[in-house]
């Protein structure tokens, strides 16, 4: 398995816990990523606000660089993700779009390349049977909010990943780690992502309401695979407690990292040391459980 590996700005920078832990599970899967050399920013999130040319042109442009290696693009930001996608469609139904972006890139790009979010090629591709086979640990029980945010899935026509309103992608990861993912009803609402640096009072109360329903559920920690969202409620946590009053200590990992913990990579290789909500808890838990395939 090989594919070419957008990691994004936020990679690089916020959410480099998310890129490490994706190359080391990555590793651990057999699953080859090549970085395409000379990748830019793909405009998420202000660029599809100020310009539909450029906004469909940034991703085309990283798009044509996994073209001319024939690899998929796989992408681990739901909002690289999303603006892909939308890349992709807008090119591939619009003439005039298309004809515009060409012209822009300087290369003919035909919305061919396919865009997979990891959360895909894990269950698509990997799948859990064999996921299964290569867990040292489990979850144990853990009881876990599975969140996915919006750009993950939506707008369906666009993303067409997993169900809009009741995803289970990642319960189905979380199920085959041997983890409770829990029913409830947080799990697409919007956490503010867009307005962390603009309109933080809004974050605190958007976030804070899916944190609070992710606790009022049992959960022992919430997971995503958006490194905006995990910005949002784990980075903002601290303020959304002292707006509210409310001592959540609620973690909030990334898929990669819960995943990883299991394949028995060492904590540090994922990144979880960075997150601001100790997730210390859940980890001496996986640590300590029984391997995964005695369960």
């Amino acid at each position: 398995m090989k594919y070419a590996y957008y990691p994004g700005c936020s990679a690089h920078s916020t959410a480099r816990d998310m890129h490490e832990s994706t190359v080391a599970v990555a590793h651990a899967l057999g699953i080859k990523l090549v970085e395409p050399a000379g990748w830019t920013c793909c405009g998420a999130t202000a660029a599809h606000q100020t310009d539909r040319l450029l906004a469909a042109a940034l991703p085309a442009a990283n798009l044509l660089l996994a073209k001319e290696q024939g690899l998929d693009m796989m992408v681990t930001c739901a909002a690289c993700y999303n603006r892909m996608k939308t890349a992709n469609y807008e090119v591939r139904s619009s003439a005039a779009i298309r004809e515009r972006v060409n012209d822009a890139i300087g290369h003919e790009y035909d919305g061919s390349v396919a865009v997979r979010h990891f959360v895909e090629v894990l269950l698509q591709d990997v799948g859990t049977e064999k996921i299964r086979k290569s867990l040292q640990k489990s979850l144990d029980g853990l009881k876990v909010a599975c969140y996915y945010g919006c750009l993950l899935v939506r707008p369906p026509e666009i993303t067409k990943f997993d169900d809009t309103e009741n995803p289970e992608s990642l319960e189905s990861l979380v199920t085959a780690m041997g983890g409770e993912s829990l029913d409830w009803p947080g799990k697409v609402e919007c956490c503010g992502g867009g307005l962390n640096l603009t309109r933080t009072d809004v974050v605190i109360k958007l976030s804070g309401s899916i944190i609070d329903s992710a606790k009022a559920s049992g959960a022992d920690c919430i997971v995503t695979a958006c490194p905006m969202c995990q910005a949002s409620l784990d980075l903002r946590q601290k303020d959304i407690e002292k707006a509210t009053g409310k001592p959540y200590g609620m973690p909030v990992i990334y898929i990669t990292q819960l995943l990883g913990l299991c394949l028995g990579i060492a904590p540090k290789e994922l990144g979880l040391e960075r997150l601001m909500v100790s997730p210390a808890k859940v980890v001496e838990r996986i640590m300590s459980a029984t391997p995964a395939g005695r369960v």
